[in-house]
């Protein structure tokens, strides 16, 4: 997530949400390229790397994917850093709001791996109407939510988060349950709710997609740099939307994202760089 091969710096801090996790092993990136992923964990940063990555920090959307995640992390200690959260929508049966039985089944593994944790995510509220068509649906949606961001306050930990249709209650929801370190990803809320989040402290961050048209410029404009991160979401919300998207274009978000604020993709890569450490405290550099 967060930052960007950019003239030949390789300073790459990088996410892949949950639907990704399960293909990461099996990518070309693993199999075929390992200089992708050679410096990862090195003290320094790898000038003749084309695509390194320093750390990636890997979210869970199910429960199901929280053993995949972890062994990840097992396998590429220096490299994967571990979120474990409920996303709003379940995918299991058939697309569905969480329910609070999903949490049930989940809490013991958040308590029994928390140590690895750098963070609870990927969570959140997805109130589109054909997604969450009815007022139970909300509400489990929010319960869940409720529970996964006291988990967070218990741990210390921030939160990734899903805000679709829903960006203002779910900023509201944050502040009102005392949660200070949070990155609501892929945001795409007004920006007078995105001020109010800047102003409780949190962090937003924007995909390759953010590059196809001009309608989150002045989102982006309108959010201090020292408030936005990068990232992938792979394998979606690449530059073209029928192409399966790769932790390799997060150099499209820093490039994109330096010209609507007027800035080098220097100075974007080395203070989202800073963003993602602040954040993400326990990720290892």
């Amino acid at each position: 997530m967060f930052t960007c091969n950019v003239n030949g710096s390789v300073c790459v801090l990088l996410v892949v949400m949950g639907p990704d996790v399960e293909k990461l092993e099996q990518s070309e990136d693993f199999r075929s390229q390992p200089s992708l992923f050679s410096s990862a964990g090195s003290s320094r940063c790898d000038p003749q790397n084309q695509a390194g990555v320093k750390t990636l920090v890997a979210v869970t959307e199910e429960v199901e994917e929280f053993p995949r995640v972890l062994h990840l992390q097992e396998r590429y200690p220096d490299l994967v850093a571990p979120c474990l959260g409920l996303h709003p929508l379940q995918a299991a049966g058939g697309q569905h709001s969480v329910r609070p039985q999903d949490l049930e089944e989940a809490l013991p593994l958040f308590y029994s791996h928390r140590e690895r944790l750098v963070a609870i995510g990927e969570i959140g509220l997805d109130f589109t109407p054909w997604c969450a068509p009815t007022q139970q649906d909300r509400d489990d949606q929010m319960k869940v939510f409720i529970g996964q961001l006291d988990i967070a306050m218990e741990m210390d930990l921030p939160v990734n988060v899903h805000s679709r249709s829903a960006a203002k209650v779910t900023i509201d929801t944050m502040r009102r349950r005392g949660i200070s370190r949070a990155l609501l990803h892929n945001f795409s809320g007004k920006p007078a709710a995105a001020l109010e989040a800047v102003e409780a402290g949190f962090f937003f961050s924007f995909p390759p997609a953010v590059c196809r048209n001009q309608q989150r410029d002045r989102l982006i404009q309108r959010i201090p740099l020292d408030h936005i991160c990068l990232e992938t979401d792979s394998p979606a919300l690449g530059l073209h939307k029928n192409e399966r998207n790769e932790p390799a274009n997060i150099a499209l978000s820093c490039s994109y994202i330096a010209k609507v604020k007027g800035q080098t993709p220097e100075t974007v890569r080395d203070v989202t760089t800073q963003n993602a450490y602040r954040l993400f405290s326990r990720a290892s550099r």
